[in-house]
């Protein structure tokens, strides 16, 4: 059975990155260094809502690129964004990104249901073969809900990256799609 809106979950959307909005939002998040130290291996740096105007209008021209933002149900704005890149037409092979602007959206299962529709998304529209992604050794709350949604982990980079005079590890987890499928049929079986 087909789904009636792929990109809908029970709380979250992933709707359109329009430039005009998101851009301002972008300028917002990237405003807090925990947000960009938990998204990017890069110094924290600031943007302006220009600069983020000028790089989102690009990469909606790449159609190696699919991205997406994140709007809660009971919400008019986006509160994060998801989005694959990669390899996609050559390989079958995506590396997926997310984040969550504001702290006061963390911790409460936005990203996880994120993923999951990315995921959905991947494997049953552009019919991916895998989806992977790396993630900060800090970043536990973010590797507990990959897992969730059955990323494992396939390596690590030890001490890769360096936070407030510490060093840590930078992990890579993947997701076949034969694997997905499997708790993808669990999860319709039991909703039917």
């Amino acid at each position: 059975m087909l789904s009636n809106n792929l990109l809908k979950g029970d709380r979250v959307e992933l709707v359109a990155l329009e430039p005009e909005r998101d851009s301002k939002l972008w300028a917002e998040w990237r405003q807090n260094s925990e947000f960009t130290r938990l998204l990017d291996d890069a110094p924290a740096t600031l943007y302006s809502r220009k600069a983020n105007k000028e790089w989102m209008e690009k990469h909606l021209e790449d159609f190696l690129e699919f991205e997406f933002m994140i709007r809660p149900l009971d919400q008019t704005e986006p509160i994060g964004f998801v989005g694959l890149e990669g390899n996609i037409r050559f390989h079958q092979d995506a590396f997926i990104g997310i984040g969550l602007g504001n702290p006061a959206n963390w911790g409460k299962g936005y990203g996880t249901e994120s993923m999951n529709l990315i995921l959905r998304y991947a494997f049953l529209e552009l019919n991916l073969h895998r989806v992977s992604l790396n993630v900060f050794g800090y970043n536990e709350r973010a590797i507990r809900s990959y897992q969730k949604n059955g990323f494992v982990i396939e390596g690590k980079a030890i001490n890769a990256i360096e936070r407030d005079s510490k060093f840590w590890d930078v992990y890579y987890m993947g997701i076949l799609k034969r694997e997905w499928l499997k708790s993808y049929q669990e999860i319709s079986w039991k909703t039917q």
